[in-house]
């Protein structure tokens, strides 16, 4: 759960926070680097994917868990 939260909190500060005061990413920016954690354990930077190939982020809450 505590992995889920921390991918909430990244995307809301991806796209300019909760409030809403600052302007979310637009369509064609270029995403700011970043790392997390794959599931595979492995700590994942995208600078070591630009213009190698396409990266999707996705996360799924833990199974069994309320909310």
């Amino acid at each position: 759960m505590n992995r889920t939260l921390s991918m909430i909190a990244l995307i809301i500060a991806l796209c300019g926070g909760a409030s809403g005061a600052a302007a979310g990413p637009s369509v064609g920016d270029a995403a700011p680097d970043f790392t997390l954690s794959g599931t595979d354990g492995v700590e994942h930077h995208l600078r070591d994917y630009v213009g190698k190939q396409a990266v999707v982020v996705a996360w799924f809450p833990k199974a069994f868990t309320p909310g």
